[in-house]
């Protein structure tokens, strides 16, 4: 269906710049309790202007080839503003350049929210696969105290203007439920109260929007050609996965959104996934992780 019409001064600098944000306009750090949810904080920014791109990456999973491949094609393509969706570890070989790469961009005024996997460094769930956790325990190993501060202290929802970004679902972002049906996505957008919100979790790309009468609605959106997102509209992005796509395709994923001409690109891009495949094998890390990243599953 078709739509109408070295880190830890990196991350003092991080800090530093959002005192200072905090100082220009009335912020909310806490999180307030709602029930069994959290309400998502408003996050000021007056370095955001509409006409810039911004480049929505998400699910990079120490993925540093991918990573690096999604940056160069951002630049290249106008993009001058970041956001980045959550889970910067976890299956990949290289979590901690990907977390120092992360925290630089943190440091230049970048949006960083947190992500499930994130949040296993701190304490692995249950729920996670044995694959998953040796990896979550590797992890672990690998980073540096100050990586783990910068990913413990990193928030799960951030509210900027008309844009809301979160790794899951902005109704119960400490859930991680999966933004996976128009239903879900429903909950999501209407959580957000905005007219654009911006997810990872799913690791597919798929646009939903909300009509006038606010039923929500799933549009597959084809790579590389902009879709129009109006503002008259409420819409809810999900922006792919850099570090292990699951559709088949081996290429990253991420999307480029231009709040000025109201128009969202869903792009993919090649890389050497064989040799983050290789990377994850000679690291001693499960055989079944660096066959996903080859065959794009």
């Amino acid at each position: 269906m078709s739509p109408p019409g070295a880190l830890s001064i990196v991350q003092r600098k991080w800090f530093t710049r959002a005192a200072r944000a905090e100082k220009r306009a009335p912020r909310t750090d806490a999180w307030s309790t709602l029930g069994d949810t959290v309400e998502c904080p408003s996050t000021p920014r007056s370095d955001w202007l509409p006409q810039l791109i911004i480049a929505l990456l998400s699910d990079i999973h120490g993925n540093l080839e991918a990573l690096n491949a999604c940056l160069k094609d951002a630049s290249e393509g106008g993009a001058t503003r970041y956001a980045f969706l959550g889970d910067f570890v976890g299956y990949g070989a290289d979590p901690q350049k990907v977390v120092d790469i992360v925290a630089r961009h943190a440091a230049e005024g970048a949006v960083i929210v947190k992500g499930n996997h994130d949040e296993a460094v701190e304490k692995t769930p249950l729920y996670m696969n044995e694959s998953v956790r040796a990896v979550i325990g590797w992890t672990r190993e690998i980073l540096t105290h100050d990586a783990k501060t910068f990913l413990a202290a990193l928030p799960l929802c951030v509210r900027d203007g008309e844009m809301c970004f979160v790794h899951a679902s902005a109704a119960a972002p400490e859930r991680w439920d999966y933004v996976d049906s128009p239903a879900a996505a429903q909950r999501s957008i209407d959580a957000a109260q905005a007219p654009y919100t911006f997810s990872g979790h799913v690791h597919d790309q798929e646009l939903y929007f909300q009509s006038g009468h606010g039923k929500t609605s799933l549009f597959r959106p084809v790579r590389g050609t902009p879709v129009p997102v109006g503002r008259h509209r409420r819409w809810l992005a999900l922006v792919g996965s850099v570090g292990q796509p699951r559709d088949n395709n081996p290429a990253a994923a991420y999307a480029q959104f231009d709040p000025e001409h109201e128009k969202i690109v869903f792009r993919r891009v090649p890389y050497d996934h064989l040799a983050a495949a290789r990377k994850i094998r000679d690291a001693g890390l499960p055989a079944s992780i660096a066959y996903r990243v080859e065959k794009g599953i």
